[in-house]
């Protein structure tokens, strides 16, 4: 009984290979290889298709530019720093207009709280004993003429000091500037506060050119 239970187990075996025998005959027997598959198509880029654009319609006007104050000058806001209490931020004036202009001195500098109403500030020309090493403070003043489109700038320097609790600290948001006697006054929104602390003091630089 156990040779004819071993007998039976090889049955299965030897059939196995009989099969792959014949399967492998087959294959070496042929002699043309299969066809080779369709090439696959093109796969399609994912994303959202848009709409081709309707070449008869007219094109949107572009936005306006921004209008030349009265007086062909336009004053924006330059750089800044800030270091333990010590501020600088400095200012441009450009010529927009359509002739040339003529600077020379200090300008006249004012500043304003988030409210637009004055503040009592002391404007002193240089750095003003505030600090030192600002030579573009410092500076002995100069005529500046601007031909259209150049610019000019000034710089301020003032501490951010709280040394009197009964003194409301000063924050303006706002300057005020007259380029020179008799020009129109230029307002400017700041990016950041002039935060005086309850110091009331600042340091004001004077014309210079702008160097690109």
């Amino acid at each position: 009984m156990i040779t004819k239970r071993r007998t039976r187990r090889r049955i299965p075996a030897l059939a196995t290979v009989g099969v792959l025998a014949g399967v492998l005959a087959g294959t070496a027997g042929c002699s043309t290889p299969p066809a080779p598959r369709t090439a696959p198509t093109p796969t399609a880029v994912s994303g959202t298709a848009r709409p081709a654009p309707d070449r008869s319609a007219p094109a949107s006007p572009s936005a306006p530019a921004q209008a030349c104050p009265e007086g062909g000058m336009r004053l924006v806001e330059g750089g800044g720093d800030a270091a333990m209490g010590l501020r600088v931020a400095s200012f441009q004036l450009v010529n927009c207009g359509t002739r040339p202009y003529v600077l020379e001195g200090y300008p006249r500098l004012s500043l304003r709280d988030d409210h637009d109403e004055p503040l009592e500030v002391s404007v002193e020309h240089g750095s003003a004993g505030i600090t030192t090493g600002v030579p573009n403070l410092d500076a002995a003043p100069q005529p500046v003429t601007l031909a259209p489109g150049q610019a000019a700038s000034f710089g301020i320097v003032w501490r951010n000091l709280v040394t009197d609790g009964t003194v409301v600290a000063t924050t303006a948001w706002n300057v005020e500037v007259e380029p020179k006697p008799g020009a129109p006054r230029l307002s400017l929104r700041l990016s950041e506060p002039v935060d005086l602390g309850n110091t009331g003091k600042l340091g004001l630089g004077p014309w210079q050119p702008l160097v690109r």
